[in-house]
């Protein structure tokens, strides 16, 4: 089960879904709701989410990224355009009680259509490596298409974000699309040099400390510039992760900082997230069915998206369904758009906590739909050959060593289950 589901839970547990709701005298104390208390949680929430971004950016691998572009790209964009599209008509068609009332209508549905498509790199990658997946083609592929949904998906939460604070004109879309083409530029141009320099002299120290702390900065500083440009800072923090990740004389100085974001501040933010989840609005017959629409929407979606986009790359139906699975893990990402969404008054509790649980169930779904179709796809040389360069960095023996590789295909899925 993945770590996200339990984080999540843990403010489920604590908030108004249930400690709130059977003993609200104890979640007063523990919680106070003052607002400068939460204002704290979310402050270091906040930071969590965007260095877990900047985290997961400095993971994209640019040159295999270049490699198998071309196929990642069709999986990439039939797992993004068809969901977006259901998520579009859906948010149109929503009843009125799933609505704030605060901003109109197409902000609403461009925050549903986008929630709808985005895909969870953070749940991807563990999934893959819990189940030893990611030295298969298969896998190389669900991550690279799932980098490119992230990017975008980072675009498209900025643009939706700029609608929904100025209003919906063509003069805003279009001056929130030349920030983020200029950002981009002036990132790769100027930025990739000057974060080249801070990492190296970073790096003269022995100690990880500095390398840690320039990474931190980079990320926040990247963050800060987006929100100055009135985009979303989780965009800034993803473009200036990648840079890290490109240009970083030495990446294992760096494990430390991965360490704090996943064990410490991602599952704050995660928690936080959870606290403002409220099941009972489930008990609403409408919210209920609304929220069953949702769900379903967002997995046929994605997976009829993803799965489409690997067949018209000749790849085999096996393999489209792994594809598909992998792809539908929602996790974080959807996380942050929802709190996004909810933070300016476009999304009511109701609807959050229907986009929250997208989120645990399509990450839940993941892992068992991955382990079926994967035992019907037989290992290539290609892949035995990457497993032991992979193996090598891990200190786990290749299962291409051993006669009955479904042996190895039970222990990884045992993994990803603990």
């Amino acid at each position: 089960m993945p770590a996200l589901v339990g984080e999540l839970l843990t403010g489920v547990v604590l908030g108004p879904s249930i400690l709130g709701h059977l003993a609200p005298g104890i979640t007063d104390w523990l919680l106070p709701a003052e607002s400068e208390q939460m204002h704290l949680l979310d402050a270091v929430g906040q930071i969590g989410v965007l260095l877990l971004v900047g985290v997961t950016g400095a993971h994209l691998d640019l040159r295999l990224l270049r490699r198998r572009g071309g196929t990642a790209a069709k999986v990439s964009l039939g797992g993004l355009l068809i969901p977006l599209v259901f998520g579009l008509a859906l948010g149109a068609f929503l009843p009125t009680v799933m609505e704030t009332g605060d901003k109109d209508r197409v902000s609403f549905a461009l925050f549903v259509g986008v929630a709808m498509c985005v895909s969870a790199i953070p749940v991807i990658a563990k999934t893959l490596t819990d189940m030893r997946l990611l030295h298969r083609n298969v896998g190389q592929l669900i991550l690279l298409a799932g980098t490119l949904d992230d990017v975008v998906g980072w675009f498209l939460l900025s643009i939706v974000s700029a609608v929904a604070i100025s209003g919906l004109s063509a003069g805003q879309v279009s001056l929130t699309f030349v920030y983020l083409v200029g950002f981009v530029i002036l990132a790769a141009l100027l930025g990739r040099p000057l974060v080249g320099r801070f990492m190296k002299v970073a790096d003269r120290s022995d100690e990880s400390g500095p390398s840690v702390a320039a990474a931190v900065t980079v990320v926040l500083a990247g963050a800060v510039t987006t929100h100055v440009l009135r985009m979303e800072a989780v965009f800034g923090a993803f473009v200036a992760g990648i840079l890290i990740g490109a240009v970083a004389p030495n990446k294992a100085k760096l494990a430390p900082l991965r360490t704090l974001v996943m064990s410490v501040l991602a599952p704050i933010f995660l928690a936080t997230a959870g606290l403002r989840m409220d099941l009972t609005a489930l008990a609403d017959p409408t919210v209920a069915l609304a929220a069953l629409a949702v769900l379903a929407i967002a997995i046929a979606g994605k997976f009829a998206g993803a799965y489409a986009g690997a067949r018209l790359s000749r790849m085999s139906r096996w393999e489209g369904i792994a594809i598909g699975a992998g792809m539908n893990a929602r996790g974080v990402v959807e996380v942050i758009v929802a709190m996004t969404g909810l933070r300016l008054g476009v999304l009511n509790p109701a609807m959050y906590t229907v986009f929250v649980l997208v989120a645990i169930v399509t990450s839940l779904m993941a892992p068992p739909m991955l382990r079926r179709a994967m035992a019907k796809v037989e290992h290539s040389d290609e892949e035995r050959l990457r497993e032991m360069e992979h193996g090598a960095w891990i200190g786990l023996a290749p299962s291409g060593d051993k006669q009955d590789t479904g042996t190895s295909r039970k222990a990884g899925a045992g993994e990803a289950t603990a």
